[in-house]
């Protein structure tokens, strides 16, 4: 295992660029941060190590199941890499994951236009924990690959299928594929989110944090979904209302079946 001490090590300095989106793109390279990632079969391009961190001979049986570059750094150059107060002392570095249109499931998950990075990592998980493997984005949405998406997602995001795709082009898919469009949204003509009919193909849309959904969803969309506020709050949280209604839309298919 090499160890690096410097700065100016021009690996170091590539995995400090991987924080900016553009270089992510560039080099098709993202950063997971933590010990849980060790546990996951998904290859890493490169794994890097606090100096202080203990291999023990089980984290080094987890290690040696990848044929990547294994580096222990510095402290002055661990604490220029990571993203967390209190680091594990374990950074990742994986190749990213293209998504396909080809291999889309029956039911899938639409966001549109979601800017908070944690909002998107949480949704990202329990879209997972619900059994939904695609997520499809417009563009204009936080990018996946952030750090901080990829730490609220708990490594969900190793198992998701994303795209992102302009607001018509993905409206188009989904006309020709022929998925239902569920949309939440504060509607006049809005049902409760548990009457909800669901078809053999269904695209389950959220919208952005301040803003919900475009008009253009709104337009095209077969079934507008509300969830009722029975205290004093004003809204849910995108993630968690994401969460209630996938759950739903699980239970609604599950009695389907």
């Amino acid at each position: 295992m090499d160890y690096i001490n410097s700065l100016e090590n021009n690996t170091i300095k590539k995995i400090k660029k991987l924080k900016i989106k553009k270089y992510r793109e560039e080099e098709q390279l993202f950063i997971a941060e933590g010990r849980k990632f060790l546990d996951f079969e998904f290859v890493p391009e490169m794994l890097i190590f606090h100096e202080d961190y203990a291999i023990t001979d089980e984290i080094q049986k987890k290690i040696d199941r990848f044929q990547c570059r294994k580096i222990k750094v510095s402290d002055k150059v661990f604490s220029q890499l990571t993203s967390q107060e209190n680091s594990q002392g374990v950074i990742v570095i994986y190749p990213m994951k293209k998504g396909d249109l080809n291999i889309l499931n029956d039911n899938i998950v639409v966001l549109d236009k979601i800017g908070d990075p944690g909002n998107l990592g949480t949704i990202i998980r329990v879209a997972d924990a619900g059994g939904f493997k695609d997520i499809l984005l417009t563009k204009g949405s936080v990018d996946c690959w952030n750090e901080k998406v990829v730490r609220s997602s708990m490594g969900s995001i190793l198992n998701m299928n994303i795209i992102y795709l302009e607001e018509e082009k993905l409206i188009s898919f989904l006309k020709e594929k022929g998925y239902k469009m569920e949309v939440t949204a504060l509607d006049k003509t809005s049902i409760e989110y548990t009457e909800m009919s669901l078809s053999e193909k269904n695209a389950i849309i959220f919208g952005s944090e301040g803003n919900g959904v475009s008009q253009r969803f709104l337009e095209v969309s077969d079934e507008k979904l509300i969830i009722p506020i029975y205290g004093i709050a004003e809204s849910l949280n995108v993630a968690m209302a994401c969460g209630i209604i996938l759950y739903k839309t699980r239970e609604i298919l599950g009695a389907k079946n």
